[in-house]
């Protein structure tokens, strides 16, 4: 059986995209009931974007709504209008959690600010994601991960070499944007067992901003403690850094690439000359104790360079399996699909899409119990108002006059 710590926990969800929405997700594979409440007739704007599919159709399963989403349950709610804010009172008065990333004139103008939630329960923890944070000039602005997380944190600046005709890009669509919701579901998590502890509920604040910081962490402390900052290497850099041989990225023969990440030149040098048909290197008096090898590190690195360019990516990747040190293939999307260890491992899991089809998704990077989770597939726009109005206690006339007024979906 599958371990569900949030199990019996409920959470109101007033949120979209991808950075907040995507903690709902973690939490509802935890065993969460998590509603998702959506605009009364656009829904989340997210619903209207495609990203990454290849333009290919898939029915109602759009990776973009589904990563961040599954396991919910969806309310069309307009809660502009009386009858849509009182119902999402009544769904919060016996709620454990709020998450919203809404900006905060609107948070003020729909009244859904903490003080407005917490009138109607006041042991309800608030959640909320951000672009910049509560405080400051920017506090009221939004931002994405592309703008805030990326380019603003540092991290565009730390893989773009300084030759580059170009500012590199996010590898992947919503990229910090999910790592921020992981930070987001871990920070609920800490204030439930704080609430359960103390009895004091919490406000949580995470942002694009704060996220993004803390992926940075080690260069901006490095460059505070030291006032200088390393730029990344220039394009034509040696594939290795310069004082080690075996921390670099190898071009294969046929363009492919291969990384080592060995932070011990000395212990691991001998078994890479031995795996890379160069073991006259390992009692040349250039490279035979760990001093001299880090010493002439761009020369050893060289032959590693070479020897790796001589055969093509699959001989590497079959050939390295006995070799000691860290090493990885740089892996396609699609290869990482296909990783034996992604399977071995529950990292990437079945989910039943809405026409009856199975699809497959990445797991969220916890397990509990050695156990995957078992994943659901993210609501259907406004699929689950009426269930959810009728566990309100609404009669089916109330539901009726609730869609003649605009308030629900």
């Amino acid at each position: 059986m599958v371990f569900q710590p949030m199990k019996d926990m409920k959470m109101v969800e007033v949120a979209q995209y991808t950075f907040t929405p995507s903690a709902g997700a973690v939490l509802a594979d935890w065993g969460a009931d998590v509603i998702k409440v959506e605009h009364a007739v656009m829904g989340d704007a997210q619903r209207g974007i495609q990203i990454g599919t290849g333009g290919v159709k898939a029915g109602s399963f759009q990776p973009l709504m589904e990563h961040p989403n599954r396991g919910k349950r969806s309310i069309g709610l307009a809660l502009e209008t009386p009858g849509g804010h009182e119902i999402l009172m009544e769904l919060c008065r016996n709620a454990d959690v709020f998450l919203t990333n809404f900006l905060p004139d609107a948070r003020k103008r729909l009244r859904i600010e903490v003080e407005d939630i917490r009138a109607v329960n006041p042991n309800i923890i608030y959640a909320r994601g951000s672009g910049h944070g509560q405080r400051g000039a920017d506090a009221a602005k939004g931002g994405y991960d592309g703008s805030t997380f990326w380019c603003r944190m540092g991290s565009a600046w730390g893989t773009t070499p300084p030759d580059s005709p170009r500012i590199i890009q996010q590898p992947a669509g919503a990229y910090g944007d999910s790592m921020g919701g992981m930070t987001i579901a871990g920070g609920i998590a800490g204030a439930l067992y704080a609430r359960e502890r103390t009895g004091e509920p919490s406000v949580v604040d995470i942002s694009l901003m704060s996220v993004g910081a803390w992926a940075m962490g080690l260069s901006i402390g490095n460059a505070m403690l030291s006032g200088t900052e390393q730029a990344p290497p220039p394009l034509d850099a040696p594939m290795n850094i310069a004082v080690n041989p075996t921390v670099g990225t190898f071009r294969t023969s046929d363009g492919r690439w291969i990384n080592f990440t060995m932070l011990q030149p000395g212990r691991y040098f001998a078994d890479v000359c031995k795996h890379l048909g160069l073991e006259h290197l390992i009692d040349d008096e250039r490279f035979n104790t760990a001093e001299k090898l880090m010493a002439n590190a761009l020369e050893a690195g060289q032959y590693i360079t070479e020897a790796i360019a001589s055969k093509p990516y699959s001989y590497w990747v079959e050939h390295l399996q006995t070799m000691e040190g860290q090493w990885a293939p740089v892996q396609s999307p699609l290869e990482i699909a296909a990783d034996p260890q992604m399977e071995a491992n529950g990292y990437i899991l079945p989910v039943t899409d809405a026409e009856g089809n199975e699809r497959r998704l990445v797991a969220n990077p916890v397990q509990f119990d050695e156990t995957p989770p078992v994943i659901r597939r993210a609501p259907q726009f406004a699929e689950h108002t009426d269930e959810i109005l009728r566990e309100l206690g609404k009669t089916e006339e109330e539901i009726i006059q609730l869609k003649i007024d605009g308030a629900v979906t």
